[in-house]
């Protein structure tokens, strides 16, 4: 690993390393800030988690909860941290994860930081699949899963065709998506209101968004979509930067710009659909990770490892929050994630109206 200064006489304007293997066949940069934000991020999503997994009607303190991990402990604490409580935290690293990488996808192809599935409403139709099969089938959580999956993608097939004109913009994008969104959440309180009152009283906590509860049973699942999503993305990811430059320029690179930029659709609402099933729509975490990172990183453009990174630290952090703050009461953690981004929100809607 080589400095790039001293080495090559491009500057690229913050502090860059050179990675090179296999007598440089294989090689390339990274920034050094990036890497430290990531790691910084890591070591407070591991901390959160150990205050976590300690955080309950059976308080154990952090040393307690590291022996449970790690080596032996009493039958009691391994029971709690690792049976009850570890599913929890998992899922929050993995969704909220998931959700920073969606979020990123999105406002890379629309180049805006409004573009994010939870604004463009891509959530909100896997919320819909999601009810259907709730309220008329009473469906499992596979099948719950299934119906958010086929939501998510329908509505993500009917935004691009109405927003579709000699390709696909993205101004033009998030306006049809958020329009599509009004209409899907009429649709979900028409729903809710014709619904049986027990059903519609699980389906309005279940829409809330929620890890209480949580399993290994669900972790199972998500790992596998992870599994099958991580591969597609690493080879179509490098593309979003050619992208971002236009489609013009982007096939000018070599790059099939539409059906390069319908895959990653795919993928990032298949990421959406995936944490809609697992624990309900969770708002705002896909639109304040990959801003906030960029922020940190000082970086030209959202990345989608930083983004996954503070993705996971933002839910993780939010549903601890969510245990806390009216214990003994549980809140779902989307009444925390609404709450934290909506003042985001709002931020960010002045600062882009100020660029006007």
């Amino acid at each position: 690993m080589e400095p790039v200064r001293g080495d090559s006489e491009v500057d690229f304007g913050r502090r860059v390393r050179i990675l090179r293997f296999a007598d440089d066949r294989i090689n390339g940069r990274i920034g050094v800030r990036p890497v430290l934000v990531c790691a910084i991020l890591v070591l407070l999503s591991l901390v959160v988690s150990v205050f976590a997994l300690g955080t309950g009607d059976v308080s154990i303190p952090p040393a307690e909860v590291l022996r449970a991990v790690f080596s032996d402990a009493p039958r009691f604490t391994e029971v709690v941290v690792m049976e009850w409580r570890f599913p929890r935290v998992v899922l929050a690293l993995l969704l909220g994860g998931a959700l920073g990488v969606s979020g990123a996808i999105f406002q890379s192809l629309t180049r805006n930081p409004l573009g994010s599935p939870d604004i463009i409403g891509f959530d909100t139709g896997a919320y819909t699949g999601a009810l259907i099969v709730i309220l008329t089938v009473s469906g499992g959580y596979y099948q719950t899963g299934a119906g958010a999956l086929i939501g998510g993608i329908c509505t993500a097939a009917v935004v691009y065709l109405l927003a579709f004109k000699r390709g696909v913009q993205g101004f033009r994008l998030i306006i049809v998506g958020i329009a599509v969104s009004a209409v899907l959440a009429s649709i979900n309180t028409w729903l809710i209101i014709k619904a049986d009152l027990a059903d519609a009283m699980a389906a309005a906590v279940w829409a809330a968004g929620s890890l209480n509860g949580s399993s290994w049973a669900q972790v199972g699942p998500v790992v596998v979509v992870l599994m099958v999503i991580a591969p597609i993305l690493t080879v179509v990811a490098g593309r979003l930067p050619m992208l971002e430059l236009g489609d013009d320029a982007a096939k000018a690179l070599g790059i099939r710009a539409e059906p390069t930029r319908l895959i990653l659709i795919v993928l990032g609402v298949a990421l959406t659909a995936m944490v809609t099933a697992s624990a309900g729509p969770i708002s705002f975490i896909s639109l304040a990770a990959p801003q906030l990172v960029r922020r940190l990183t000082k970086t030209a453009g959202v990345a989608l490892i930083p983004s996954a990174v503070m993705g996971a630290f933002l839910l993780v952090l939010s549903d601890w929050a969510a245990q806390r703050l009216f214990a003994p009461t549980q809140l779902p953690v989307g009444v925390v994630t609404v709450s934290i981004g909506g003042a985001y929100f709002v931020w960010l809607l002045a600062r882009e109206g100020r660029k006007q």
